[in-house]
This record gives structure tokens, C-alpha cells and sequence, in this order.
């Protein structure tokens, strides 16, 4: 059955350039190793998705109503409608001294801040370095290798879906979240409470909540602190979002 737009879904995918088969970005961890590309503390699992939204490249989430659950498919991008096609005047030459003067060892290769934009290292010559101020992709065709692992269909696996997508270094296991006919309430973890940026998250969910689940009015999230052992009281604090 294919999929249509507004369906959620969770998918791994192996990214790679076609022109020399190098692995840019997967979901996949054992592949990240084999290939070199695995970040430490990175998460790797299946990737939500909701189709037509444009949460991956375009033409990727336009395939992505054409694939069958647990299928592997293969979806080959062109540059035009990957990462663009390459711009020559986006190429100039840039004095050696004035890296190295900000302490830099230039490499071919290499990705420098220069006057605010990021550039690569194509060459380095007598006294000047070629810098490419093109994204690294442009001008390459992008194949993936996608396999939609599972269609979520009930609300209780969607809401879980975008909590855990705006708060991904804790297990959605540890959230307790309670849906009613027009509210959600969750209950935020303890070691949830110092991630980095729990407060954007938090407002990240309540704006997927109103977009997808608009009947909702109100979100509260629950903070439990929760004494030793030893001594002291229990204490909580409710922060509840909407209207």
C-alpha cells in the first residue's frame, strides 16, 4: 500500500554520491563505522518522517509515496534537485598568510570560516589557497537507499514520534504522556531536565502538536523533582502551554 502525504513514518536510509560512492549520512549505525563517517553521541535509528512535510530533500519525500513498508528502495537524486548545481563564481583565490595568521594549517580539503560563510580547500599554491564557497554536495548526484521500517497509525505512536524527534538523547520509554480528548500532559524525565535547549524543544512540541493535532488546546509538561532517600520533600513544577 503506498504511502500518502500527512502519513507518519519511520525510515533508515544509506546517503551516498553517486559519482564516487562515497557515504555521507545514514541512520544507520553499524554502516557509519564501516564507512568512517560515525559521530560520537550521535543518534542512529530509524528517522521520522512525515511525508509531504519537508523535513528531508524534496525530491526524496516526493519519492517517498511510491515505497512499501520494510521494501528497500533506491531513489537517485540529480544535483539540480539535491544540493544544486556548482557555481564557478562561488571560487576565488584567498592570501596562505591570512590563515595561517589565525592560526590555521591549511589542507586540501579542509572547511574554513572565511568573511562569515564556510568554504573548502580545493588547492593550495605558492602564497594562496583555492577556496569553493559552494555547499560540499553542489553539483553532485545523491542516491539513497531508503526502507520505510514502520507506518505509525495510532495517536498515542505519533505524539511519542515528535516528542522524541525534539528531544532525542532521552528514551521516549522514560516520558510518561497521558492523551485526552483535548489536552496532552507529559511528564518530563529527570535527566531530561539540563538537556541543552530543553525550553526550545518544548516549544517545538507544542507547535507540532498544533499543526497535527489541532483538537489538542492545551500541553502541559511536568517536571518531577523527586527527593533522596535520606530526606526532604517531593516537589513539582507544571508548565502548561496553549490555551
Amino acid at each position: 500500500m503506498p504511502f500518502k502525504k500527512g502519513d507518519f513514518i519511520l525510515i533508515d536510509y544509506v546517503a551516498k554520491v553517486v559519482e564516487t560512492g562515497e557515504v555521507f549520512d545514514t541512520t544507520i549505525e553499524e554502516v557509519a563505522r564501516k564507512e568512517g563517517i560515525y559521530r560520537e553521541g550521535a543518534l542512529y535509528e530509524p528517522m521520522l518522517v512525515v511525508v509531504g512535510e519537508g523535513w528531508v530533500l524534496k525530491a526524496l519525500d516526493e519519492s517517498l509515496t511510491n515505497l512499501e513498508l520494510n521494501k528497500k528502495a533506491n531513489i537517485e537524486i540529480p544535483p539540480e534537485k539535491a544540493f544544486g548545481l556548482r557555481d564557478p563564481e562561488k571560487i576565488r583565490l584567498y592570501p596562505l598568510r591570512r590563515l595561517r595568521a589565525r592560526g590555521i594549517r591549511p589542507q586540501v580539503g579542509m572547511r574554513v570560516e572565511v568573511d562569515g560563510r564556510l568554504a573548502t580547500i580545493r588547492t593550495i599554491g605558492s602564497g594562496r589557497v583555492q577556496l569553493d564557497f559552494n555547499p560540499p554536495l553542489a553539483g553532485k548526484t545523491i542516491a539513497y537507499e531508503v526502507t520505510v521500517k514502520k507506518l505509525l497509525e495510532t495517536e498515542d505512536e505519533k505524539i511519542k514520534a515528535l516528542v522524541h524527534r525534539r528531544i532525542p538523547s532521552v528514551e521516549i520509554e522514560k516520558f510518561k504522556i497521558d492523551i485526552g480528548e483535548n489536552e496532552v500532559t507529559i511528564t518530563i524525565p529527570e535527566e531530561a531536565f539540563y538537556v541543552e535547549g530543553l525550553q526550545v524543544s518544548k516549544r517545538g512540541i507544542w507547535m507540532d502538536m498544533q499543526k497535527f493535532f489541532p483538537e489538542k488546546k492545551t500541553l502541559r509538561f511536568v517536571e518531577v523533582f523527586t527527593s533522596e532517600p535520606s530526606g526532604g520533600e517531593p516537589s513539582s513544577r507544571e508548565s502548561p502551554t496553549g490555551t
